[in-house]
């Protein structure tokens, strides 16, 4: 009961940030996350999966050829999305849901994304499981998220921020899903860290048999 009403507070939370998530979003996308968006967009293909979708920030930069589905667990961010994909006049279909137990049939995705939210997820490991059951054999995983950094001081002031940020929004600021999804042996197409270290994505190819 206490982890339920956990997940039903951090909803809460992220329903009352969601007017103000894409200004929130607005410098680190000018200058710490600085080509990402594209960098993943831009390697989906086929039937696409974006889990935690947020605001639809990263639509815009998807090929306007891709199917494309994205979930989401708080209804306001969810209602904005709805909104910029209509104001783009793109077809998406974008529904309720949550990323730890995804509403969707096994190998179901040529594209598993998921950019700036295993931070938020409260059970991040298991919300990986998920985008590994709902892929493809051959398809590709696209991640990007901030991470503890490379850089021990700077991992010190994480540390210190999650003393105040895990409490109140359920945001970690240490995490590394791209060691998880190492730990699968996948092909690893595409890596790279930057910003101190902090910011780091990762395209990992599902193995085809």
């Amino acid at each position: 009961m206490a982890g339920a009403d956990r997940q039903q507070r951090l909803r809460r939370y992220w329903d009352r940030h969601a007017d103000s998530y894409d200004r929130q979003m607005d410098f680190a996308e000018r200058r710490v996350f600085r080509d990402t968006r594209d960098w993943i967009c831009g390697r989906a293909s086929g039937d696409v999966l974006e889990v935690a979708v947020g605001t639809a920030l990263n639509l815009p930069h998807y090929p306007p050829h891709l199917r494309v589905t994205g979930v989401e667990w708080s209804p306001q961010m969810l209602a904005l999305a709805r909104r910029r994909a209509a104001q783009l006049g793109r077809d998406v279909d974008l529904r309720p849901g949550d990323a730890q137990a995804l509403d969707l049939p096994d190998a179901s995705f040529d594209t598993v994304v998921c950019t700036f939210s295993l931070c938020a997820i409260p059970d991040e490991r298991r919300a990986l499981d998920e985008m590994r059951r709902v892929l493809r054999p051959g398809g590709l995983l696209l991640l990007a998220d901030h991470v503890r950094s490379s850089v021990w001081p700077v991992r010190l002031g994480q540390r210190l921020v999650e003393l105040v940020s895990v409490p109140v929004g359920g945001e970690h600021f240490l995490r590394r899903p791209a060691e998880q999804v190492r730990g699968w042996g996948w092909t690893v197409e595409a890596q790279d860290r930057f910003t101190l270290g902090i910011i780091e994505r990762l395209a990992a190819r599902k193995p085809a048999a």
